[in-house]
């Protein structure tokens, strides 16, 4: 009888959800509900909530590996239209991280996770039905590769579902291992499609999306089963608001384009500059008793960035985010330097080496730009002001999810801007040149707004 009259007490509760996943009683910063029943809770969503943009960041960069593989499918292909390839997935992701983040608000994050995740057949199954008529209108070609955008948008919903389940001290920590775990799907997806594809005789590029269709299941239905929806994930709209106006907001976004947008870029171009730049280069899987399959050197760069992240993070929490982000920008400019070497005297060492520079550094300016974000709207504000200092944190967040969008777009400026050098000049040297400009005004542009000690409102803070 105790039993009927206490359970209904405990629907909408951490362990007993309403229907649906519901949690209503949901607050991290509650030790003795964070102890008991919440971290588990978070945790259990956390690690679904990396798989399903994992996958979402492996669809987001299907093309990137794809693409260069299509003349060995029959396909005729200019540079032009290769990196258009390559090129309009990375706008139309970037675009949709935007209404992505209010998704989880709107939806809630279990039941958008669901839906985000079978989006992913779309692409998958658009790329299955294309690349198996080499007479594939490339208009048509272009439209699908467009729709495995819906992968890129993942991020600013994962991001932002995650955020709401772990307490501040934690959320930091929690959110890292979400996006490096969805940045390490661009390194997956290299490494794996070229042995998935070339898998026995023949190329079978069908497979690249084939694999990835029950997967994407899985992680829907794992979503459904286990994932929970927050009743107290509310869009912040007067955060959002302030920070729009701030233009702090916009000065790290710009800045964000230099190190994310190089990052995903550099990624995506990565497999097709091998192909096209040093097309007598070839490695294989022999010495592991797979004789014949190829094994493309391209997913080391995604892999190396999307590790360093985290200890991006780090350091820049120990020297200040904008003195890490400066060294991070001035080594990405000598990065593009020795690519513009290796390329006049053809020397694919130098390449593949300049490159890991790249994104080492790439990866790296990522952790620091975003711990700047904190420090930056923190500065100046009364730390005994509670108002002013729960306002600093909420323009902070909202900034954030903009940076993560409008730095997304540098993974469709890179290929496009490589693509308008091999048209004007049949050479990659002068978009790395103009790359090279780009990171010496990022070092300005930082330097002069948040390194300066007097004069400004950042005076006393470690940005």
């Amino acid at each position: 009888m105790a039993t009927t009259t206490d359970s209904p007490a405990l629907v909408g509760t951490p362990t007993a959800p309403r229907p649906g996943r519901w949690i209503d009683e949901w607050d991290p910063e509650d030790e003795e509900q964070w102890s008991s029943t919440g971290r588990p809770v978070a945790r259990r969503n956390l690690w679904l909530s990396i798989l399903a943009e994992f996958l979402g960041f492996s669809v987001w960069q299907l093309w990137t590996i794809v693409t260069p593989n299509l003349g060995k499918a029959g396909f005729s292909l200019d540079a032009n239209q290769m990196f258009w390839l390559i090129a309009i997935p990375n706008l139309v992701g970037a675009t949709l991280r935007f209404p992505y983040t209010f998704a989880v608000p709107r939806f809630g994050g279990r039941n958008w996770t669901v839906v985000s995740a079978l989006l992913l057949v779309v692409p998958c199954a658009g790329l299955v039905w294309v690349v198996q008529n080499p007479q594939t209108p490339f208009w048509l070609m272009l439209l699908v590769a467009a729709t495995a955008g819906v992968g890129g948008g993942n991020f600013a919903s994962s991001m932002a579902n995650i955020s709401f389940f772990f307490p501040e001290r934690e959320k930091g920590a929690a959110l890292g291992l979400n996006a490096a775990g969805g940045n390490l799907g661009v390194a997956v997806v290299q490494l794996a499609v070229p042995l998935v594809v070339i898998a026995g005789a023949g190329v079978a590029l069908e497979r690249a999306g084939l694999v990835v269709i029950p997967l994407a299941v899985l992680a829907a239905v794992l979503a459904w089963r286990w994932m929970d929806n927050l009743t107290s994930a509310k869009a912040d709209l007067a955060g959002y608001a302030a920070a729009l106006r701030d233009r702090n907001t916009w000065i790290i976004s710009f800045l964000y384009i230099g190190t994310f947008g190089s990052f995903i870029g550099y990624a995506g171009v990565f497999p097709t500059l091998i192909s096209t730049q040093f097309p007598d280069i070839a490695f294989t899987w022999a010495f592991i008793g797979l004789p014949g399959v190829p094994l493309t050197l391209a997913f080391m760069g995604a892999l190396v960035g999307s590790v360093v992240r985290p200890y991006g993070g780090r350091i820049a929490d120990r020297f200040g985010g904008a003195r890490v982000s400066v060294v991070a920008y001035l080594v990405m400019a000598v990065g593009a330097l020795g690519a513009v070497a290796a390329l006049r005297t053809h020397s694919f060492a130098l390449f593949f080496t300049s490159f890991m520079v790249l994104f080492v550094a790439s990866g790296a300016g990522n952790g620091s730009v975003y711990r700047m974000i904190p420090a930056i709207f923190r500065a100046g504000v009364d730390r005994m002001d509670k108002t002013a200092m729960t306002m600093a944190k909420r323009e902070a967040a909202a900034c954030i999810g903009i940076a993560a969008g409008i730095g997304a777009y540098g993974g469709f400026l890179i290929p496009r801007g490589f693509a308008t050098s091999i048209k004007e000049t049949g050479s990659l040297v002068p978009a790395l040149l103009v790359f090279v400009g780009f990171y010496l005004v990022c070092i300005a542009v930082t330097a002069t707004c948040y390194l300066r000690r007097s004069g400004t409102r950042f005076a006393d803070a470690v940005v």
